[in-house]
């Protein structure tokens, strides 16, 4: 006689097994992808520093480049890229900011306007480094006059780092639930007093995940500033003043000067170990931001 009630328990079973397979294989999965991805960053990571470790000295960081990047230090590109990176991050943080609330708390859902900037920032944000670095060169370069500077090269990156800085801060703006908006609205608190003391705390962590992918991608750009910034290795005493950035360095060593190599690795090391810090930086401030 047929029995249902076994038949139902070993199908029950028989299902938990395969459930659990499955798990196990997804898992498995997952585990080995995130692992491959690990062991190829600690590969590169760890040829950089068995290549550079050695070349690294005070002389180094504090001397001028000599025949033609061999020897000498680095110290003229470090300052270069740091005012780079300050000029694109004075222009960037404002306006992404100022934007991210525009279309967000000012600009109606599905209204034309804000459906077209945000998929303008969309193209702008997958569009080559070469595209922004040609229009650097015409528009800040030569349009304006600014020349082969270093405020070219910041105004070049700010314009790369903006649709990545706003749309992140669009999402942690978007996190925030509408009930708050609503209470504070019902009990007569201005908009501007709800930003401040709400949406924009809320809104740190996603501003500081838009800020540090826009700070890798500046430290490690090269073809905008080779035709914003320039190659000038000499120490720039004003932001009018061409300067060459680490990226520029490396690209240059590795591919244009013989026997570069060495200094090459030496500078792609300095160049990890900066991104490191200011990411660091950026995420302590932002914790404590938010826990505040």
């Amino acid at each position: 006689m047929f029995d249902s009630s076994q038949f139902l328990a070993r199908s029950r079973v028989n299902n938990r097994q395969r459930g659990d397979i499955s798990e196990w294989v997804a898992t498995g999965i997952v585990w080995a992808i995130s692992l491959g991805v690990a062991g190829i960053l600690g590969w590169i990571l760890s040829d950089i520093f068995w290549q550079g470790w050695h070349q690294l000295n005070w002389e180094f960081l504090t001397t001028a480049p000599r025949n033609a990047g061999r020897e000498g230090g680095i110290f003229p590109l470090l300052v270069s890229t740091a005012l780079i990176l300050g000029v694109c991050l004075l222009v960037a943080i404002p306006l992404g900011l100022g934007t991210a609330i525009l279309l967000t708390e000012f600009t109606p859902v599905g209204s034309r306007f804000g459906e077209g900037v945000r998929l303008s920032l969309d193209i702008l944000a997958g569009a080559p480094s070469i595209v922004f670095g040609l229009f650097g060169n015409a528009f800040f370069a030569k349009t304006l006059g600014l020349g082969f500077s270093i405020l070219s090269g910041g105004l070049t990156l700010a314009c790369m780092v903006l649709p990545i800085f706003i749309r992140s801060t669009q999402e942690g703006l978007r996190s925030v639930p509408d009930d708050y908006r609503r209470v504070a609205a019902a009990l007569g608190v201005s908009r501007t007093a709800i930003l401040h003391a709400v949406l924009l705390p809320a809104a740190i962590p996603g501003m500081a995940v838009g800020l540090l992918l826009g700070i890798g991608r500046a430290l490690a750009e090269t073809a905008a500033l080779i035709f914003t910034s320039g190659y000038v290795d000499r120490l720039p005493t004003s932001l009018l003043d061409s300067g060459r950035s680490l990226s520029v360095h490396i690209y240059d060593l590795a591919t244009n000067v013989p026997g570069g190599e060495v200094n090459a690795y030496a500078t792609a090391l300095v160049l990890v170990f900066f991104l490191i810090a200011i990411n660091t930086a950026v995420a302590v401030i932002a914790n404590r931001l938010s826990n505040k």
